[in-house]
C-alpha cells in the first residue's frame, strides 16, 4: 500500500463525449487491471455500469476507478480516477468528485475543440491543480495546435505544452516530449521506445523547449538566475519546478493520447504521478463553526472523514464514498456524522471499482474508499471521532446548483405512495442537486435539467420499486378580491328536532401582498354569542383555501363581522362555520376577485455576446429586466422578474440560446395580478 505522498486522487472532467471514459478504460488496460479495454458502445466499460448509462451511451454518474501505477523511476502509485458527466444535467457529480480530488485533469476533444462543457469544467475547478489532456488525435479533423490556441484564448493564461503528436488524424503515432526534446514512438501494445525526433517537427519542437523553459523557470528566483546566467536545466529539474508550479495554479501542462490506441496513456499515467499533488501537499479545509480550518492529511491524526458520494446500490444497500482526510480508517470504528449526529458504525471497508467492491484493511489519509449502510450519512457530510475534535467540524459548503427544473409526481398505487417519501430522501440523500417541494399538495421533484430528472426517475423505479406518472408543476396562483364588498351569510334548516341557524353580516375587503386573513369581530350588543365566532373564522378560512370564483385560493382579505342573529335552541358551531363560508363566497361573487399569479427572480450569467439574445428572450416571457452586471472574464449577469408559468423549460431553452453558456438561478419572488388574457388561458 503506498503512503499518503504516493496517492493520487484525479478526477476527469470536461464536455460530454470527448473520451473520459474511454481513457479510464485504457488506463485501467495499460496498468494491467484489464485484460481488455471495454467499449462505451457496447456498455462494457467500468466506469459506466449503470443500466441507465448503458442504455443511454453517456456518463450520467460519478465512476470510481483505482489503480496502482509504477513509475520510471520504480515508484508504485495508487491513484484513484474520478470519471465525470459531461453534461450539465449531471454538474453535481462534477462538484462531488472535485471535492474530493487533488489533481482535475480536462479532457479535450482534438476534433471539438473548447466547448460548453469544456469552459464549465474548467470553472468549476478553479481552486483545483488541473493539467489537460487532448484526446481523439487519430480522429479525422483532429487538430493539436487549434486546440492549444483555443484553450489559451478562451480560458486563459499558463498552459504549457509538454507534449506535440507525431502525426495526426489516422497517422497519430507517437508523441514529441517537449521537455526531453525525444520523440516516442508507440506499438499497438501501447509501450513507447525512444527515437530522434522526425525532421517535420524538430524545428517546432525546439522552438517550443525554449518557450516552455522559459516559461517554466519565470517561476523559480533561483532557477531563472542559472538560466540566464547561461546554465541550462536539466529536465528533471523542469519537471520538479513544474510539479510546484501546478500545485499552485500557476501553470496547466497540456499533453496528449489516444484512449482507443494507447498512444500517450502511460506518459499521461507517468506526469499524474510526477506533477499532480499529493494529499500531503493539500490541506482539506472544513468549517469549525463559522470558521474556516485546515486538517493536516496526518496518518496518525485524529479521524475524520468527508462523504462525499453516496449511491443506493440494490445488493448491499447504501453505499458510501469516502476520502479519509485525517487518520487511519479501520473496520469496526465507530463515529459520529457530524451534521446529523447519526451514530455510525463502519462494519467493512473496500474500493469501488465500477461494480466491483474490492476489500481492503484500512484506509489512510488521502485514500478513496467505501463503506455500506452507513443510513445517516448523506453525500457532503463528515465523518469523525465522537470524542474528536472533529467532531465539531462540518464540511465546507458545496457549490450551489440552482435546481431549475421541475416535474409533478403522482403514485401510481396507494403502495408507490406510502413508499415514495423515503425512496426520494434516499434520491436526495445521493444526489443534493436534486430538491423534493411539498409546498404543495402535489409533491415536485426538482433537479438540473430534463434528463436529470428522468435519469432520477428511472432510478426510482429500479432501485427503490416506487412507480410515479409525471405532469408539469402546477402553478400556484391565488385570488383577492377585487375591492370591499359586504354580504350575508345564512343558514336555516328545520326538519324535526334541532334545526341549524346562523346569521353572519361580514364586510370583507383587500389586504396588502402576503398580509393573510385579517379576522375582525365587531359585532356589538351580543348578535352573535363570542362563542360562535371561531366557527366563523374557521368558515372564512375554508371558502379561502377552497378557491375565488376562478377557482385559485383566496389571499390577503380583511374580514370583519358586523352583525348577525342566533337561535337559542338551533344555533351552533357547525351552522355558522358553515354561514362564514357562505357569507365570503358572496362577497367574493359580488366584488369578483383579482386572480394574482407568482413572480420569480430569475438571474442569468451569460457571455456578453448572449446578452442581447437572452434579455429578448425574457421580455417576450412578460419578463421585466431590473439589472445587467459585467463581470471578469467576458460574462454578464442579467436580473429580472419574471412569471412563473413562463419558466417551466426556461433552463432548456436558455441552454439552446446560449450554446450551453448559462448559469441560472430562479427562486420564488412575489405575487402580481395576472394579465386579464392570461387569466382566460389559466
Amino acid at each position: 500500500m503506498a503512503t499518503t505522498p504516493r496517492i493520487r486522487t484525479v478526477a476527469l472532467v470536461g464536455a460530454a463525449a470527448v473520451g473520459k471514459t474511454t481513457l479510464v478504460e485504457a488506463l485501467l488496460h495499460r496498468a494491467g487491471v484489464l485484460t481488455r479495454p471495454g467499449r462505451v458502445e457496447d456498455g462494457s466499460t467500468v466506469s459506466d455500469h449503470e443500466p441507465e448509462e448503458i442504455a443511454r451511451g453517456v456518463s450520467l454518474s460519478l465512476g470510481i476507478a483505482p489503480f496502482t501505477w509504477t513509475t520510471p523511476d520504480g515508484q508504485d502509485y495508487e491513484v484513484t480516477l474520478l470519471d465525470t458527466p459531461g453534461t450539465a444535467d449531471f454538474a453535481g457529480a462534477v462538484d462531488a468528485a472535485l471535492s474530493a480530488a487533488d489533481l482535475a485533469v480536462l479532457v479535450v476533444s482534438a476534433v471539438d475543440g473548447v466547448q460548453a462543457g469544456t469552459y464549465a469544467a474548467w470553472r468549476a475547478a478553479q481552486d483545483v491543480p488541473r493539467l489537460v489532456v487532448v484526446t481523439k488525435e487519430d480522429k479525422p479533423r483532429a487538430d493539436f495546435r487549434r486546440v492549444l490556441a483555443e484553450l489559451r484564448a478562451e480560458l486563459g493564461d499558463g498552459f504549457v505544452a509538454l507534449e506535440l503528436p507525431l502525426g495526426e488524424e489516422q497517422a497519430f503515432h507517437g508523441i514529441a516530449d517537449v521537455l526531453t526534446e525525444q520523440g516516442l514512438e508507440y506499438d499497438e501494445a501501447g509501450r513507447h521506445h525512444d527515437e530522434a525526433l522526425p525532421e517535420q517537427v524538430a524545428d517546432e519542437e525546439h522552438r517550443l523547449h525554449d518557450e516552455v523553459t522559459e516559461e517554466i523557470v519565470a517561476h523559480d528566483d533561483d532557477q531563472l538566475e542559472r538560466y540566464l546566467a547561461g546554465e541550462v536545466p536539466t529536465p528533471a529539474d523542469l519537471g520538479r519546478t513544474l510539479a510546484h508550479e501546478v500545485r499552485d495554479l500557476e501553470a496547466f501542462p497540456v499533453l496528449v493520447a489516444s484512449g482507443l490506441t494507447g498512444v500517450g496513456v502511460d506518459r499521461l499515467a507517468d506526469l499524474v504521478c510526477e506533477l499532480g499533488p499529493s494529499p500531503a501537499e493539500r490541506t482539506a479545509r472544513v468549517r469549525a463553526g463559522s470558521t474556516v480550518v485546515e486538517v493536516a492529511p496526518d496518518p496518525d491524526g485524529p479521524l475524520l472523514a468527508h462523504a462525499f458520494r453516496t449511491v443506493a446500490d440494490p445488493f448491499v444497500g447504501q453505499v458510501t464514498v469516502l476520502r479519509v482526510l485525517s487518520g487511519t480508517l479501520r473496520p469496526g470504528d465507530r463515529l459520529v456524522n457530524t451534521a446529523t449526529h447519526a451514530d455510525e458504525r463502519v462494519p467493512g471497508l473496500f474500493r469501488v471499482r465500477g461494480k466491483e467492491h474490492l476489500v481492503v484493511e484500512r484506509a489512510q489519509a488521502g485514500e478513496v474508499v467505501a463503506v455500506a449502510k452507513l443510513a445517516g450519512t448523506p453525500s457532503h457530510s463528515l465523518l469523525a471521532e465522537r470524542h474528536g475534535p472533529g467532531a465539531s467540524m462540518t464540511a465546507a459548503p458545496a457549490r450551489e446548483r440552482a435546481s431549475v427544473y421541475g416535474l409533478a409526481l403522482e403514485p401510481v398505487t396507494q403502495s408507490d405512495d406510502d413508499r415514495l417519501s423515503a425512496a426520494l430522501a434516499r434520491l436526495v440523500a445521493e444526489d443534493p442537486t436534486l430538491v423534493v417541494d411539498r409546498a404543495s399538495e402535489r409533491t415536485v421533484l426538482r433537479g438540473l435539467g430534463e434528463t436529470h430528472l428522468a435519469v432520477a426517475l428511472e432510478r426510482l423505479t429500479r432501485v427503490f420499486g416506487v412507480h410515479v406518472s409525471t405532469a408539469p408543476v402546477p402553478i400556484g396562483y391565488r385570488e383577492t378580491i377585487r375591492r370591499e364588498a359586504t354580504a350575508e351569510g345564512r343558514v336555516k334548516k328545520q326538519s324535526g328536532g334541532h334545526g341549524q341557524y346562523a346569521v353572519v353580516q361580514l364586510r370583507v375587503s383587500p389586504l396588502p401582498a402576503g398580509s393573510g386573513l385579517d379576522f375582525v369581530d365587531k359585532v356589538v350588543g351580543g348578535a352573535i354569542p363570542r362563542g360562535y365566532l371561531p366557527a366563523v373564522q374557521r368558515g372564512v378560512a375554508d371558502a379561502m383555501a377552497g378557491g375565488g370564483p376562478h377557482g385559485y385560493p383566496v389571499v390577503d382579505l380583511r374580514v370583519e363581522v358586523v352583525d348577525g342573529r342566533a337561535h337559542s335552541v338551533d344555533s351552533s358551531d357547525m351552522a355558522f362555520r358553515t354561514a362564514g363560508a357562505t357569507g365570503l363566497r358572496e362577497a367574493l361573487a359580488d366584488a369578483g376577485t383579482v386572480v394574482l399569479e407568482p413572480v420569480c427572480h430569475v438571474d442569468v450569467v451569460v457571455p456578453a455576446h448572449s446578452q442581447g439574445d437572452v434579455m429578448g428572450d425574457l421580455s417576450a416571457r412578460r419578463g421585466h429586466i431590473t439589472a445587467t452586471t459585467t463581470l471578469e472574464d467576458g460574462l454578464v449577469r442579467v436580473e429580472a422578474f419574471v412569471p412563473e408559468a413562463e419558466l417551466g423549460r426556461y433552463v432548456l431553452d436558455l441552454r439552446s440560446i446560449t450554446g450551453g453558456r448559462a448559469d441560472l438561478t430562479i427562486r420564488p419572488d412575489h405575487d402580481e395580478p395576472c394579465p386579464d388574457h392570461v387569466t382566460a388561458r389559466a
